[in-house]
């Protein structure tokens, strides 16, 4: 790869995992414990990770269980989960934190499915700015130190290398779509 496209397959490449990033919050009916990953708890004055201060894991396929290292915690993880957007309610014991998972209905699934493949047309959108950019670069060089079929094989390759990540965005939408339609 010519080192004009270097930068461009890096954006690309942020774009696909801002993607997978955005797919790992979305709820598909089983507990993942990734969805707590941005939660941040009230620690002695400090916002703080919630796997810092608890241990975080999935006893059943629509729990989510949280057992804080320190007992006092609890009203604080309790706290933040119900200020987040998880939608979730917290349950405790004294000792830990239990969040269920409902069953989704169809029409919910429905709904995640079409937000999947929103998200997924959003990537492939920016796949192609990129792709725009890296071609108006290539132009660029081309006036200056490229020739004609220096220019026509790097366009050729932004190309090819857009359709790589295109395609690797068009099986993360089926893959998630397919995780939550699954009952």
């Amino acid at each position: 790869m010519h080192e004009l496209l270097t930068p461009f397959e890096t954006k690309m490449q942020k774009s696909k995992e801002n993607l997978q990033e955005e797919y790992a919050n979305i709820r598909a009916g089983r507990a993942n414990p990734h969805l707590l990953d941005k939660l941040r708890v009230d620690y002695y004055g400090m916002p703080t990770a919630l796997q810092q201060v608890a241990n975080i894991s999935v006893p059943e396929a629509r729990v989510i269980m949280i057992q804080p290292w320190e007992a006092k915690m609890i009203r604080e993880i309790e706290k933040a989960i119900l200020a987040s957007d998880l939608g979730l309610t917290p349950s405790n014991d004294g000792k830990v934190i239990r969040l269920m998972f409902p069953e989704l209905t169809e029409d919910r699934r429905k709904e995640l499915a079409k937000d999947v493949k929103k998200k997924g047309e959003n990537a492939k959108v920016a796949m192609r700015n990129i792709r725009r950019d890296a071609n108006d670069a290539i132009k660029k060089a081309g006036k200056a130190e490229l020739s004609e079929d220096e220019v026509k094989k790097l366009e050729n390759d932004a190309q090819k290398m857009t359709d790589k990540f295109i395609a690797d965005v068009d099986k993360m939408v089926e893959d998630k779509t397919k995780e939550i339609m699954t009952v």
